[in-house]
């Protein structure tokens, strides 16, 4: 099987060099008006996402699969012209993408989460909250209800609640036989799902700006009961947790893990940051006071960004805010309070604490080269007109669909984001259309935007370019491929459940009738799948 993927990614890795190098015949040419591809706005913007993500399912290879994307993506926007080709890989794609501002700041908050997470491991603050944690939380149930718990409490943003319940998490799940897989899905279930139902969010404030002409957080607000796919997962969660229920990539690794192997295969891109001799003598306190400091100092970041210290109400402010600046700026205050109490406890010298700076840069390398790859693609995407050909499609049939447009608004969302690898980039596309549609009926245009938003959040979710799926990959320290392919199949259970009910609340415009038909389809759907487990005589407590 490695042997034949190899050969896969030689063939492309060839047949890419040999349509670069036929391409060196025009090498320069004179422009006199602004450049736009040939393909631009065609259904060959979408490409590039869908050959990284087909070779990266097929290769279990994440990096060379999205610069072959990349690479792609290159290819279409030069036109054929090699120079052109080149200079808008390097300078519009990896150059572009870490030098632009918001990136920067992420992977600012990314590094300092990585030294904050390496310090509490050097002190014992994490093996303390391990032994006192195995005093209370007695079942993997337990360790996995918790998770859900701590992820629905932490809904400021996603980047953070991947980040944070990971650190906290990933000790107690270890020590309960929970796969890393598992975790990485409990994680990424509890992000963007959780945010995008929670007022007081970055991504609610994100939505919020892309209603023109309404008022946006009463529109959100509104908007949250027929936001199907969210509220679906959290329920496919404590389902699947309460009734002890796997399937699909999932049950392999759960059964290997209650049988001791956490990871099932072979990749281990975390293994080095385990290596840390346990530190006996730290305190629970060591690992509370940072997490603590991080929320209160990110929450103050964000709503100093936007404007609040300056007369800005909370929810303006929330709603103008900055996440990257805020994130960076918070996780800084958070990594300096967490130096100052690790010194003056003697838990941790300072030069000790100096050596876990670099050594938290070293964890999150994998999830920085993820997601500069990630950000290059979608700028590929952007430059081939993605954006423009969906809203040209969008546009051009949504009168024709009706009652039928809030089911597929979900569906185009979901294949948006999951080509993309952004939901945020998706709402931008689709909710202004969906407001202009439905500017004479305001039920319908609610329940239409929960769809955008929902579809949103579920190509987001599954797929291998998306920066919160990476997160979520990084806090549970789980390798990036496993999580998605095992996470895939709930994702899809509950999209097409969704999918149906959005046709219900197309008709019925009830939020209550389309959430009770959603309820007792995902717990009658894992109930049957209990049953034939059962059945089977391959169900194990």
């Amino acid at each position: 099987m490695k042997n034949s993927r190899r050969k896969i990614f030689r063939i492309m890795t060839m047949c890419l060099m040999i349509v670069m190098m036929m391409s060196v015949t025009v090498f320069a040419e004179g422009e006199a008006t602004e450049y736009v591809p040939k393909l631009y706005s065609t259904v060959w913007a979408l490409v590039p996402p869908v050959v990284a993500i087909t070779l990266a399912l097929i290769t279990k290879e994440v990096y060379s699969s999205l610069f072959v994307g990349i690479a792609v993506g290159g290819i279409f926007y030069g036109g054929g012209n090699f120079e052109r080709t080149i200079t808008h890989v390097l300078n519009d794609g990896l150059i572009g993408v870490l030098s632009d501002p918001y990136n920067v700041g992420i992977l600012i908050f990314l590094v300092i989460l990585g030294a904050m997470v390496s310090l509490m491991n050097r002190a014992g603050g994490s093996a303390a909250f391990g032994r006192w944690a195995s005093q209370h939380i007695k079942t993997r149930v337990g360790a996995q209800i918790t998770t859900i718990i701590l992820g629905c409490l932490i809904f400021i943003d996603d980047y953070f609640n991947c980040l944070t319940v990971g650190s906290v998490m990933r000790p107690i799940t270890d020590k309960h036989n929970v796969s890393r897989a598992k975790l990485a899905y409990l994680i990424d279930s509890t992000a963007a799902p959780i945010c995008i139902i929670a007022p007081i969010s970055s991504w609610a404030a994100a939505v919020t700006g892309f209603v023109p002409g309404e008022d946006g957080l009463s529109v959100f607000v509104q908007a949250i009961p027929f936001n199907f796919y969210a509220l679906f997962t959290i329920i496919m969660m404590l389902g699947l947790v309460l009734l002890k229920v796997d399937y699909g990539p999932m049950k392999l690794h759960e059964d290997n893990a209650k049988k001791g192997d956490l990871f099932t295969t072979g990749a281990r891109p975390y293994a080095y940051n385990e290596e840390v001799k346990e530190n006996t003598k730290g305190h629970v306190l060591d690992l509370l006071i940072p997490i603590a400091s991080l929320i209160v100092f990110c929450v103050i970041g964000m709503i100093y960004t936007g404007g609040f210290f300056s007369g800005e109400s909370i929810v303006t402010a929330f709603s103008n805010a900055d996440a990257s600046v805020g994130l960076a700026l918070g996780s800084f205050f958070a990594l300096v309070v967490t130096i100052v109490l690790y010194v003056c406890r003697k838990a941790l010298t300072f030069k000790e604490c100096m050596d876990c700076i670099p050594e938290g840069f070293k964890s999150m390398v994998p999830a920085i080269m993820i997601l500069t790859f990630a950000w290059s693609l979608k700028a590929m995407t952007d430059s081939l007109g993605a954006a423009p050909f969906v809203e040209g499609i969008m546009k051009g049939n949504a009168q024709a669909l009706m009652n039928f447009l809030p089911a597929v608004i979900f569906l185009v969302g979901c294949f948006l984001a999951f080509a993309t690898g952004t939901s945020w980039g998706t709402f931008g596309i689709l909710i202004p259309i969906v407001v202009g549609v439905f500017a004479n009926d305001h039920q319908m245009m609610i329940i239409a935007i929960s769809a955008c938003m929902a579809g949103a959040v579920c190509g987001d979710h599954c797929s291998p370019i998306s920066d919160t799926t990476i997160m979520a990959s990084a806090g549970s320290q789980s390798d990036h491929v496993n999580h998605v392919s095992t996470q895939i199949p709930y994702a899809a259970t509950v999209a097409v459940i969704s999918c149906i009910t959005y046709i219900i609340a197309g008709f019925t415009k009830s939020a209550a009738i389309s959430l009770g038909f959603g309820l007792i389809a995902v717990l009658g759907t894992l109930a049957f799948i209990k049953s034939r487990e059962k059945a089977n005589g391959t169900y194990v407590e």
